[in-house]
């Protein structure tokens, strides 16, 4: 397949990119600068470019290939009104996406993440929440599932709270640039808070098989670890940087503090026996021993 990729240049991205790429698809990506243009022809991906409010260009994209994998979102989380813009930009790109696919029966991928359930870890039948700091996310991505019956194979991977490739990326990520910025490693809570995790590898043939296989309507979870405690992962980070490990107050990290503080476990069993996915990648809090000093 000729494939149409948003994105392309993030941790998710590249891995995405890469992964088309080693299994025969080619790939038209979006790029907004000289420098992910340079990236994604490295890689070998044709590039197109614009940036995701360029909504006429992304029809373009949608328009002259056989698929499209939409990973670009905003990365400006400095405050709510800045996620909120994000999520306003998304949620236009999506629509003009799908409206170019519309009856074509190609496939359009899509990204969130894995909601929570009390008490329990959630699974891919749990609906997404739609209040919180990230809940008009989730509107755009049903918005997305319910073109199914407008002629779209459309479907949503579900990421967890950390995607990550040699010990960096996601909310593990955050902790990390938290800890080197204030010398502290912290996390919130009492620390038992567990968050899942997959490599961005792994995560990578899951939007591969979303995009050759699944079914029209159809949300997916590229969950590797089903949840890892927080306090776990703040003290492989403290021990790797040579910090002290303390809990620290729910408000240091922003707008996502909720999320953060949060218990949060996620399975992926019906992806697997469904799509046949299976991780093979080190999990997060050995692939976390790669950072460095």
């Amino acid at each position: 397949m000729h494939v149409f990729v948003t994105g392309g240049t993030g941790t998710i991205g590249t891995a995405v990119v890469a992964e088309l790429l080693d299994t025969g698809h080619t790939v038209l990506a979006l790029a907004r600068s000289d420098a992910s243009a340079a990236t994604l022809q490295s890689a070998g991906a044709e590039v197109l470019r614009g940036s995701l409010t360029d909504l006429d260009v992304l029809r373009t994209g949608a328009a002259g290939t056989d698929g499209v994998i939409s990973l670009a979102f905003g990365r400006d989380y400095s405050d709510p009104e800045a996620l909120a813009r994000g999520i306003a930009e998304e949620n236009a790109a999506l629509t003009a996406l799908g409206e170019e696919l519309l009856g074509s029966d190609r496939p359009l991928v899509t990204v969130s993440g894995t909601p929570r359930a009390p008490g329990r870890a959630a699974t891919e039948e749990d609906p997404l929440p739609t209040d919180g700091p990230v809940g008009g996310r989730a509107l755009s991505v049903m918005a997305v599932l319910a073109l199914a019956s407008r002629g779209v194979r459309s479907s949503a991977v579900r990421m967890p709270r950390t995607v990550h490739e040699e010990g960096r990326g996601g909310f593990a990520g955050l902790l990390t640039e938290a800890a080197r910025r204030t010398g502290v490693a912290g996390y919130p809570g009492d620390g038992s808070q567990r968050w899942p995790a997959v490599h961005a590898r792994d995560a990578a043939v899951l939007f591969r098989l979303a995009l050759e296989r699944a079914p029209g309507g159809t949300a997916w979870h590229a969950v590797a670890d089903e949840g890892d405690a927080v306090r776990d992962i703040a003290e492989v980070i403290g021990r790797r940087l040579g910090l002290p490990v303390e809990r620290v107050p729910d408000e240091t990290f922003g707008p996502f503090a909720p999320i953060f503080a949060a218990d949060q476990p996620a399975s992926s069993a019906r992806t697997r026996e469904a799509l046949g996915w299976k991780p093979v990648h080190p999990g997060l809090l050995e692939d976390l021993e790669n950072l460095r000093p």
